[in-house]
């Protein structure tokens, strides 16, 4: 019951006046002084916010109008009696702080720090009402308004615009073809040519055994015996021989034309400015089959 009247004061103090008609209601406690007439719990939030000056207010009317009340409401309920009780003695306590002169040594707080103490403790209490309501007033989650389901994902649209032109296509084209083709490496393979030095210093080697004719396949280096190895064994040993006949270390021979050759170290030294070649000697004849 003391929860009601102080939610009814609480609207009281909010409207900013006080209830002039008396209620009807036998549990409501209205008190007809000078200067105030309402419930004693609006009295009561009127005194703590400053409105109503409790020394201008007749403390006796005050208490017979409480003790008619509370006579009454020992009949009815023994809770109510309670509740209205502890409003009046706070207003009496409090009007009586602000009568009384203050002693020299008081003890406790004054009047005005009561009052000033309560002042404080009700705009916290206004402030917590207000930030409630604020609250309450606002929309509710599943009340008011509802969460959404599952989200969606978001859906992306692209356009693609080509500004290559035939020859880029093309290109590019050939590069990714190029890059699909397995790796070639191409090996050269090392031909079996035997240099016309080597010939040289084989033939200057063998020298001191062309005593006689000897035909010049005869004087052609082992391993060399087929395919382009021989071609190539013929031609720098033929070569070479010509190199030192002409430097005077061997004499040539050929009976006729694409017949075998012959080759013999030379006998007699030869003479710088005499070019005959005849030979003291015929070279074997090699028969035709």
């Amino acid at each position: 019951m003391g929860s009601d009247n102080d939610a009814v004061a609480a609207d009281a103090f909010e409207e900013g006046g006080a209830r002039t008609e008396p209620q009807g209601d036998s549990t409501s406690l209205v008190i007809d002084v000078d200067g105030f007439e309402g419930p004693l719990d609006v009295l009561l939030a009127l005194a703590r916010s400053q409105k109503v000056d409790l020394a201008k207010i007749a403390i006796l009317p005050l208490a017979e109008q409480y003790l008619e009340f509370i006579n009454n409401a020992q009949r009815l309920e023994l809770d109510l009696a309670a509740d209205y009780l502890v409003m009046a003695a706070w207003l009496a306590f409090l009007k009586s702080k602000l009568l009384l002169p203050p002693p020299d040594e008081e003890e406790g707080p004054s009047g005005e720090e009561m009052a000033a103490r309560l002042a404080f403790q009700l705009q916290r209490l206004e402030a917590m009402r207000n930030s409630a309501a604020a609250l309450m007033g606002r929309l509710r989650m599943g009340v008011h308004v509802f969460q959404r389901g599952a989200p969606e994902g978001i859906r992306v649209n692209r356009t693609s615009v080509y500004t290559g032109t035939l020859y880029d296509l093309l290109k590019a084209y050939s590069q990714e073809r190029i890059k699909a083709l397995a790796p070639t490496t191409m090996v050269f393979k090392r031909l079996p040519v035997f240099a016309i030095d080597q010939a040289r210093k084989r033939l200057e080697k063998m020298m001191g055994m062309m005593l006689d004719w000897g035909a010049i396949d005869a004087f052609l280096p082992e391993g060399y015996t087929s395919g382009k190895e021989r071609r190539s064994a013929v031609a720098s040993t033929f070569s070479a021989t010509l190199e030192l006949t002409r430097d005077g270390h061997l004499e040539v021979q050929q009976a006729e034309p694409f017949t075998q050759l012959f080759v013999r170290k030379r006998q007699t030294p030869r003479d710088d400015g005499d070019l005959d070649t005849d030979l003291e000697t015929e070279p074997p004849v090699q028969e035709n089959n």
